[in-house]
């Protein structure tokens, strides 16, 4: 969520980049920057940057598993000995 606070004109950043970025490493709160009073980007600390994009393919995995379990319990599924034999077959793995 963003803080009134937190948005700012992209002239006001470009003169005050450094503090800006002072100021985003030390709240890791993610900054709105305007373009004639339009949102137009959002700065963020790469540390915060990159949780979120652990936490989106974390929950992107969870999606695709519980996808799978779906798909399983319609028995659109095979048993993984099955798979597996497949995938032997397929790519020449060895018992």
């Amino acid at each position: 969520m963003f803080s009134l606070s937190d948005i700012h004109p992209l002239s006001e950043f470009q003169r005050g980049a450094k503090a800006f970025l002072s100021r985003l490493r030390e709240t890791k709160a993610p900054i709105v920057l305007t373009v004639n009073g339009k949102a137009a980007a959002v700065v963020q600390d790469a540390e915060s940057y990159q949780q979120l994009l652990d936490r989106i393919e974390l929950l992107e995995s969870l999606a695709g598993i519980r996808k799978s379990i779906e798909e399983f319990d319609r028995g659109e599924g095979m048993p993984l000995k099955e798979a597996w034999k497949q995938l032997q077959e397929k790519y020449g793995i060895p018992d």
